[in-house]
C-alpha cells in the first residue's frame, strides 16, 4: 500500500467510527466520495465473501484501473475487505482472551478443592521451584549431559543393565515408515517424526539390556507407494556395531511391524485414520501376545515377556497406545511431537477458518481428545524442550504445571494425593548417529579443482544437481531444509535474501524442499508455497544465486549438509516455531553454524551447542542481518562451527537412550496379576495346593461376594449382600475366588464336586468362553432392563439352533448392575448359564457364569479388577464427585432432584453410580470429564440409560476394554467375535462398534436415546467409527429374529 496513504486514513475513519456490521449492512445507501454509492450486493459480498490473499491481487488490479469510478469502487472495495478483516482479528483476539480467563478461573477453582480434599494448604515444600521441574537447558544442561562418546555411553550402558532383557513397543502409525532410503518431506505425514522413531527404535534395540523393541506402523499395499511399505516385517540392524549382532538373539534386535488396518490397497492422510483405530489396536494386541509367548521361549523361561513400556507417537498413537496399555496393563509413554490444542489456538488466530471449517479439515476436536486420552494414561510424557511443556502441554485440560509441582512434592514426602494423578514432563533430546559424519576441512575449491598430488575425489551426484543452479558455486552457502509448509516461514527467507544486496553478493542460497514432480498435483498449500518462491526468485532476479532441487533421496543429506560446511555456510531454520530442531543438530554435526528461530526448540539446542544465532522469524531484516554476520565474520564462523562440533556429542544416541531407559525404570512395573500368580504357582506346589483347598473349602463362603439370592423378586429387596462380609474374611474370600478363577474346573474335581460334569478337555474349561468357536456379546442400551431382554430373547432365537449345538457362547454387556441382571434372570426364567460372561456396570465388573451349582451361579474376576485399578481416585473422585451432583442446577436454578447423592444401591468399589432426575439439563459428559482432568482426576464418565444415569469408572475400564481384557486372558478371538447393538446408546456407544470383530445394528433398537447424549462429542461420529466397513452391518427390519439371523449371514458368520 505505499504511496496510498489515503486507504489507510481511509481505514481508520471507518474503524474510528466503529459501525457494527448489522449497521454497515442497513445502511444502503453510503455516501461516500464523489458519485460512488455501494448496493447491498456489493456490501454483501464484501462483508461475507472475503479472502487476505487476495488483497495483492486486488490491489494489481486496482493500480491498473484507468477510469477514476472503476478504480474508486476497487479500493473501496478492499477497504471493506481489510476493515473486515481487522474486525475479525479483534474478535478472535477478544474470543482468545476470554478462553485464557475461564481456563484461569477453571485452574484456581481446581487447586481450591484440590487443596480442599486434601484437607491442608501445600506447604512452601510442595510449591517446588520451576526450575527443578523439568530438564534445565544451557550450563544446567550441560551438567546433566556430561559429554560423552559412544564407547563410553555403551561401556556405562552394559554395566547397568547387565543381566536384563526388555522388550519395548513404539507406535508411529501415519506416514511412510522404513529404515533406509526415508522419503522425507513426500507429504506431510512423511516427515521428522518418521526418522525420529526408526533412529529411535535403532538405537534402543542396540543398547544394552534391551532384547527386542518393535515399532508398530501401518501396512500400506497400495499402488501408490513402493512395495516395501507392505512388507509386514522389517529388521532395523545396528549402523556401526559388529559385537551386538553376534550377542543377538532369535528374535532380538529393533523390527519395523507393520499392521494392515483401514482400507486396504489405499495410502490415507493421517486425518482419515481416526474411525480405523481400534482396529489397529485390535490387531496390534494380537501381534504383542504372540511376541510375548515367543520371547518367553527365549529368554523368559517358558513365561510370557511382557513389554516393559508402550511408548506412543503423535495422537493417533498416543490413542492407540492408551487402549493397548489399558488391555495389557503395562506402562505408557508418550510423545506429543506435535498438539493439537496449539495448532487450533494458531489456526484460530489466522482466522481464515471457521472452529467447525478446522475442525472438518484437520478432525482437530478428535485428535485433541485422544491427547487428552493419552494424558490420562501415561506415566511419562517425553518433549524434546522445556517449551514444549510450557506453552503447549499447558494448554491442555489433563496437565496443569502448578497442580503437578504439588502432587509431586507429596509423592516424594509419601503423603496420599487422594487419588489425584498427573504425567511426569521428561525433556530427553532426539538423538543422532556420529558414527558416519566426518566434518570436513578445507573449501569447495579443494574439492573441485583437486591438486597433482591429490586429485579430487568424484563429487557426490547431489553436489552437481544442485551446482547446476549457481554462476558463482564457490560463494558460501546458506541452507535451509524444510517441506514447503507456510510455517517453515520460506517465503521470508527469500525475500530477505533477495532484499539484502550485500548478503546476495557474499552468499548462495540453497532450499530444500522435498521431492517434487509436478507442482499441479501437489497439495494445495504446498503448491502455494513453492509458486511464492518461484514468484520471489523471478521478483528479485535470484537466478544463479539460489538453487531450489526437485529430487533428493535421504542418504544424500548428509552430502547436502557437506556441501554447504565445504563453502563455510550456514544453515538456517526461519520457521515461525519450531517444536525441537532436529536439523539443527544434524547441520552442527556437519560443522555448520546456525541461525534459527527463536521461539521453541532451537532456544534449547543454542544453549547447548552455543553456534549461531537466534531471530525473530517475523523480522526479515533481523534474518538478513544473522546471515551477513555469520557469512562475513570468519571468526565468529570459526567460533560457531568449533563450539558444535564440541558439543554435538551430548545429543548423541547412546546419551538419550541412557536417559530414556531410566525413565522407563522409574515407573512402577505393571503386567497381569495372573502372570506372577502363575508363576508363583509353578515355584510353589505345596502352596498352590494349599491355597485350592482353601478356595474349594470355602467355596460356600464364595456366595458372599457371587450369589444372588434366588428369590429376590420374591422379597422385594435389592441391597446386596457383599456388604455382609467380614472384614476377616475378606482377604480369604478374595484369594479363593481367584484360584478358582484360575485353576477352573481342574481344581475342583480334586475333591469331588457333587454337579455332573462332562470330562473332556474341550469341555472341562472354565470359563466356557474359552470351547467356543462363535461369541455373540449383546451391548444393546435401552432405558429400562426389560427392553435389553427383549433384544436378547429375539436373538436367542434367530441362532437356536447353534447355541444348542454349543458353537456359541454369549457376553452380555451393559451399564446395568450384576444384581438387577440377576433380578430379572430370575424373573425371566433365564438360566445364568445362558450367558459364559456378564460385564456390568459399563465395564467395571467381570462375572463369569458357573456350570457347577445353581446356588452359586456366578464367579466375578478380581484379576480383571487388579487390570482396571491403575489410577482410580476412589475417595478423592467419589467426594469430587458428589460436589459437582450437588451442584446441577437446572436454568431456574433450583437443585435437581436425585442429583445431590451417589445412588449407592448401584454404586461398587469400581463404579459410582448417580441417578439423574432431569437428564435434559445435565452438563454434557465432555464438561464432567473436563473438570475430573482439571483437578488431577483419572475416570471414564458414562452416560447410560437414556441419560437416567451416570457411571463413573476407572479410566481404562469400559465394555470394549473387558472384551480385549477377555481375549488377552482367555484368547477369546475378537475375530470370531460379534456385537449386538442399538442404533443408539450410551456415551461409550461408538467404542463398541469399531475394530477386528462384527457388528450388528439392530433397527429401531435405542434410536430413542437422547441427542443429547451423543451430542457430547466435539466431533461427529464418522470421526471415530468406518461407518462403510464390512463388519459392519444393520438389520434390514426392527429386532426381528429373521432379520438378526440375515445380518448374521451377510457378514458370513452364519451359513445357512
Amino acid at each position: 500500500m505505499a504511496g496510498n496513504d489515503w486507504i489507510n486514513s481511509y481505514l481508520e475513519a471507518i474503524l474510528d467510527s466503529g459501525p457494527a456490521i448489522d449497521d454497515v449492512k442497513s445502511s444502503l445507501l453510503l455516501r461516500e466520495r464523489g458519485r460512488f454509492s455501494p448496493t447491498r450486493y456489493f456490501v454483501d459480498n464484501v462483508i461475507t465473501n472475503f479472502d487476505e490473499t487476495d488483497l495483492h491481487r486486488s490491489w494489481i488490479r486496482a493500480q491498473a484501473t484507468r477510469s477514476p469510478q472503476e478504480r474508486n469502487t476497487r479500493l473501496e472495495n478492499m477497504c471493506w475487505r481489510i476493515w473486515n478483516l481487522a474486525r475479525q482479528k479483534k474478535q478472535l483476539e477478544e474470543k482468545q482472551a476470554r478462553r485464557i480467563t475461564r481456563r484461569r478461573i477453571e485452574r484456581e477453582i481446581a487447586h481450591r478443592e484440590a487443596a480442599a480434599d486434601m484437607s491442608e494448604d501445600f506447604s512452601e515444600g510442595e510449591k517446588g521451584d520451576a526450575g527443578n521441574d523439568f530438564s534445565p537447558v544451557g550450563e544446567s544442561r550441560k551438567s546433566r549431559f556430561s559429554r560423552i562418546n559412544s564407547v563410553d555411553a555403551i561401556d556405562a550402558l552394559t554395566s547397568q543393565q547387565k543381566g536384563k532383557k526388555l522388550y519395548i513397543v513404539l507406535i508411529s502409525l501415519h506416514g511412510l515408515i522404513r529404515g533406509e532410503n526415508m522419503e522425507l518431506g513426500r507429504d506431510s505425514d512423511t516427515g521428522g517424526q518418521v526418522k525420529y522413531v526408526v533412529e529411535l527404535a535403532r538405537a534402543l534395540g542396540s543398547t544394552p539390556g534391551v532384547y527386542r523393541v518393535d515399532l508398530l506402523t501401518r501396512q500400506v499395499s497400495s499402488s501408490e507407494v513402493d512395495w516395501s511399505y507392505a512388507e509386514p516385517t522389517e529388521m532395523l540392524p545396528p549402523r556401526d556395531s559388529e559385537d551386538s549382532m553376534s550377542e543377538m538373539g532369535e528374535s532380538s534386535g529393533a523390527y519395523i511391524v507393520r499392521i494392515p488396518f483401514g482400507p486396504k490397497d489405499k495410502y490415507i492422510p493421517k486425518e482419515l485414520l481416526w474411525p480405523h483405530i481400534p482396529e489397529f489396536v485390535d490387531v496390534a494386541l494380537g501381534h504383542i501376545l504372540q511376541m510375548s509367548k515367543v520371547l518367553g521361549e527365549q529368554i523368559g523361561d517358558g513365561h510370557p515377556v511382557w513389554p516393559v513400556a508402550i511408548h506412543g507417537h503423535y495422537a493417533d498413537a498416543g490413542d492407540s497406545a492408551a487402549l493397548l496399555s489399558g488391555a495389557l496393563n503395562v506402562p505408557m509413554l508418550l510423545t506429543g511431537h506435535s498438539l493439537g490444542r496449539d495448532k487450533l489456538e494458531q489456526l484460530l488466530r489466522q482466522g481464515r477458518l471457521s472452529r467447525d471449517e478446522i475442525n472438518s479439515t484437520y478432525k482437530i476436536m478428535r485428535r485433541i481428545e485422544a491427547e487428552e486420552l493419552a494424558l490420562d494414561v501415561s506415566e511419562i510424557v517425553i518433549t524434546s524442550t522445556r517449551q514444549e511443556i510450557e506453552e503447549q502441554w499447558r494448554l491442555y485440560d489433563g496437565f496443569d504445571p502448578i497442580l503437578e509441582r504439588k502432587l509431586r512434592a507429596r509423592i516424594q514426602r509419601k503423603v496420599s494425593c487422594y487419588g489425584r494423578f498427573m504425567p511426569r514432563m521428561a525433556v530427553i533430546p532426539p538423538g543422532m548417529e556420529f558414527h558416519h559424519i566426518a566434518p570436513l576441512d578445507g573449501d569447495v575449491e579443494g574439492v573441485i579443482e583437486g591438486s597433482d598430488d591429490h586429485p579430487a575425489s568424484p563429487d557426490p551426484p547431489i553436489w552437481t544437481e544442485i551446482m547446476r543452479f549457481f554462476t558463482n558455486p564457490r560463494k558460501p552457502t546458506i541452507l535451509a531444509l524444510a517441506r514447503p509448509d507456510p510455517k517453515k516461514n520460506l517465503t521470508t527467507l527469500v525475500k530477505a535474501f533477495g532484499e539484502c544486496r550485500p548478503l546476495r553478493e557474499l552468499a548462495n542460497l540453497i532450499l530444500i524442499m522435498g521431492n517434487r514432480e509436478n507442482v499441479d498435483e501437489m497439495s494445495s498449500t504446498s503448491a502455494s508455497v513453492l509458486l511464492s518462491i518461484f514468484k520471489l526468485i523471478d521478483k528479485y532476479d535470484l537466478y544463479g544465486q539460489v538453487a531450489y532441487p526437485k529430487h533428493h533421496k535421504q542418504a544424500e543429506v548428509p552430502d547436502i549438509y557437506s556441501l554447504a560446511a565445504r563453502t563455510k555456510g550456514v544453515f538456517i531454520n526461519p520457521a515461525f516455531i519450531e517444536p525441537f530442531g532436529l536439523t539443527l543438530i544434524e547441520a552442527a554435526a556437519h560443522g555448520l553454524p546456525m541461525v534459527a528461530t527463536k521461539n521453541g526448540g532451537p532456544v534449547d539446542i543454542h544453549r547447548v551447542l552455543d553456534n549461531g544465532l537466534l531471530v525473530d522469524p517475523h523480522d526479515q531484516q533481523s534474518i538478513a542481518d544473522a546471515l551477513l554476520k555469520l557469512v562475513a565474520d570468519k571468526q565468529l564462523w570459526a567460533k560457531c562451527k568449533q563450539n558444535g562440533l564440541k558439543n554435538i556429542h551430548l545429543y548423541s544416541w547412546p546419551a538419550h537412550c541412557k536417559t530414556y531407559l531410566s525413565r522407563i525404570a522409574s515407573c512402577k512395573p505393571r503386567h497381569p496379576r495372573w502372570l506372577k500368580d502363575d508363576s508363583e504357582d509353578e515355584n510353589s506346589d505345596s502352596k498352590s495346593d494349599l491355597l485350592r483347598d482353601d478356595s474349594l473349602r470355602d467355596i460356600q463362603d464364595i456366595s458372599l461376594n457371587l450369589k444372588f439370592p434366588l428369590d429376590v423378586e420374591k422379597n422385594g429387596g435389592r441391597e446386596s449382600v457383599i456388604n455382609s462380609v467380614k472384614p476377616d474374611q475378606k482377604s480369604k474370600i478374595e484369594n479363593a475366588v481367584l484360584t478358582w478363577s484360575k485353576g477352573g474346573l481342574k481344581g475342583t474335581q480334586k475333591i469331588g464336586v457333587t454337579e455332573k460334569i462332562d470330562q473332556t478337555s474341550s469341555t472341562g474349561k472354565f470359563p466356557t468362553l474359552r470351547r467356543r468357536k462363535h461369541m455373540f456379546v449383546i451391548a444393546v442400551d435401552s432405558d429400562s432392563i426389560a427392553d435389553l431382554f427383549r433384544s436378547v430373547k429375539e436373538t436367542f432365537e434367530a441362532v437356536a439352533k447353534e447355541k444348542t449345538e454349543g458353537l456359541i457362547g454369549f457376553i452380555l454387556a451393559t451399564s446395568f448392575t450384576m444384581l438387577e441382571v440377576q433380578s430379572f434372570l430370575v424373573s425371566e426364567g433365564i438360566r445364568p448359564i445362558a450367558f459364559d460372561a456378564y460385564i456390568c456396570n459399563s465395564g467395571s465388573d467381570l462375572y463369569y457364569s458357573s456350570p457347577q451349582s445353581e446356588e452359586n451361579p456366578f464367579v466375578v474376576d478380581f484379576y480383571y479388577h487388579s487390570h482396571i485399578e491403575y489410577r482410580w481416585g476412589e475417595e478423592g473422585l467419589r467426594k469430587t464427585l458428589a460436589r459437582w451432583a450437588a451442584s446441577i442446577t437446572d436454568k431456574k436454578g433450583e437443585d435437581i432432584e436425585n442429583m445431590g447423592a451417589e445412588d449407592e444401591n448401584n454404586s461398587t468399589g469400581y463404579c459410582y453410580a448417580f441417578n439423574v432426575g432431569k437428564p435434559e439439563v445435565v452438563p454434557p459428559v465432555k464438561e464432567v470429564r473436563k473438570l475430573m482432568r482439571i483437578q488431577g482426576l483419572r475416570c471414564h464418565v458414562i452416560y447410560c440409560q437414556n441419560g437416567k444415569r451416570i457411571n463413573v469408572i476407572p479410566v481404562l475400564a469400559s465394555r470394549a476394554q473387558a472384551l480385549r481384557y477377555l481375549y488377552v486372558r482367555w484368547g477369546m478371538d475378537l475375530s470370531k467375535t460379534t456385537v449386538f447393538l442399538g442404533e443408539s446408546g450410551d456415551t461409550d456407544y461408538e467404542q463398541l462398534i469399531g475394530g477386528v470383530h462384527k457388528s450388528v445394528i439392530l433397527k429401531g433398537v435405542g434410536c430413542g436415546s437422547r441427542k443429547q447424549l451423543h451430542a457430547n462429542r466435539s466431533y461427529p461420529l464418522a470421526d471415530v467409527v468406518a461407518l462403510d466397513s464390512p463388519n459392519i452391518v444393520q438389520t434390514s427390519e426392527e429386532c426381528k429374529a429373521t432379520s438378526i439371523r440375515t445380518a448374521l449371514r451377510t457378514l458370513g458368520v452364519l451359513k445357512c
